[in-house]
């Protein structure tokens, strides 16, 4: 097969990236919204009628009206599982903060014990929001504590009164600065920890059923080997009657291309029905060729339709593993682009330290942009075009491809035509590969 010139860079179609989903469900900010009014109003009226404090009432009780009404909204205008992003959930713990500050000021400032109150919402945010956010809030919480440690309306006391030296403010206010501090960056960790769990779990779990689903798939695979090996049989059988007894002409040759195809077909289910073979002694003398090389024996071996297929040249040939699931992995691309290509197939690698890239371009009709997003997951047909495909390529391809560290990225090209990029880390390969000899 002819070279190429270089490997231009991959026109790759922009990947979509869902919208970020927020860690903060609103009914647990509504709940615990209505659990502080309550408080808030049984406080302020046991206070003023129990105790016998004279409280403003109307500016409290004012304040605690405005968050339920302010709740209730809520309520109304969004759905109660929804998720609210960084921002949102931000901004109604902001409002938390400011509604206890306004309440605080109007019942002594930090001379209130309630001003303990103020790190609730800090820990909140540590929990569920993002530094930054966190960050603003605690600035926010320190700014309202240190207003309310200099202007206030002090608590009615009963006669002679209680007046707390400024010392006492001064050193609440330094309290709760580092319990806000510490708050924050103690329940940050801890939430950290938590996602990183999570996360480790969720990739396990999707790598364990992607694993299922492809042990399922090579179940069919054997099935359907096992089941089509008699008519199989039978139809080249047949075939070859029809083709020793036909006169020369179009007939000889449709039963003629009839019996090469079942035969290929037989070499297929006979690979799938293979297994691996130890101590060989006609193994391969180079169980890990230069990527080229293997490259060019991938394209002669699954290259169809009579679609050319065009490898070129690598400046850092690395040794490849000849391993089979590779094989088939790299095959079942070239396989599906020369389904869907017009007149040829490029192939070609960029080898630098840290990654190794091969690309597999056809001139075909590219893929379908809405199913871009799905690709990979089985039974997703992935091409613009006429014809039924089981959508099962991409899927084996990129399931094999994991299990060498290998990532798959799918594409159109601006000229047209579809483009798959195959990525490894250069660990995962030797260094580069000497020449072998024709």
């Amino acid at each position: 097969m002819s070279s190429t010139p270089a490997l231009s860079q991959p026109a790759l179609h922009p990947p979509i990236v869902p919208p970020p989903v927020g860690r903060v469900r609103l009914r647990t900010l509504i709940v615990v919204r209505w659990i502080a009014v309550a408080g808030q109003a049984a406080a302020i009226l046991s206070v003023h009628y129990g105790l016998g404090y004279a409280l403003p009432l109307a500016a409290t009780l004012g304040a605690v009206g405005v968050s339920a009404i302010l709740n209730a909204v809520l309520m109304l205008d969004r759905p109660r599982a929804g998720r609210l992003d960084d921002r949102a959930a931000g901004a109604v713990l902001a409002y938390d903060v400011l509604q206890l500050g306004t309440l605080l000021y109007f019942t002594g400032g930090l001379q209130n014990p309630f001003s303990v109150l103020l790190v609730a919402p800090i820990a909140v945010a540590a929990a569920s929001l993002s530094r930054s956010s966190t960050v603003w809030l605690g600035v926010l919480a320190m700014a309202v504590a240190t207003v309310l440690a200099v202007w206030r309306n002090p608590l009615p006391w009963p006669e002679p009164g209680l007046e707390l030296p400024p010392l006492f403010s001064f050193g609440v206010w330094i309290a709760l600065a580092m319990a806000i501090a510490f708050v924050a960056a103690y329940v940050a960790r801890l939430a950290d920890e938590a996602r990183q769990m999570s996360d480790a779990l969720a990739a396990a779990q999707t790598a364990l059923e992607r694993e299922q689903r492809m042990s399922a798939v090579g179940g069919l695979a054997a099935a359907a080997a096992h089941e089509l090996g008699t008519p199989l049989a039978t139809i080249a059988l047949v075939a070859k009657e029809v083709a020793q007894d036909a006169p020369p002409g179009a007939l000889k040759d449709d039963a003629e291309l009839l019996l090469r195809e079942t035969m290929r077909c037989r070499d297929i289910l006979a690979r799938l029905a293979a297994k691996p073979e130890t101590g060989d002694p006609h193994a391969d003398p180079f169980p890990r060729p230069p990527l080229s090389v293997l490259l060019r024996e991938i394209a002669a071996r699954y290259a169809r339709g009579g679609i050319p297929v065009r490898v070129a040249d690598i400046a850092d040939d690395p040794a490849m593993p000849r391993a089979s699931d590779l094989v088939q992995a790299l095959g079942t691309l070239v396989e599906n682009a020369g389904s869907f290509a017009q007149s040829r197939i490029d192939i070609a690698a960029v080898c630098d330290a840290a990654t190794v890239r091969v690309e597999i371009a056809d001139d075909g009709p590219g893929f379908a942009p809405e199913i871009l997003a799905r690709l990979g997951e089985p039974y997703v047909s992935t091409r613009v075009g006429e014809g039924e495909h089981m959508g099962l390529g991409i899927f084996i391809a990129s399931t094999l491809l994991a299990r060498h560290s290998g990532t798959l990225a799918c594409g159109n090209r601006p000229q047209g035509g579809a483009c798959v990029t195959v990525a490894w880390p250069r660990a995962a390969f030797g260094a580069s590969a000497p020449r072998r000899s024709a």
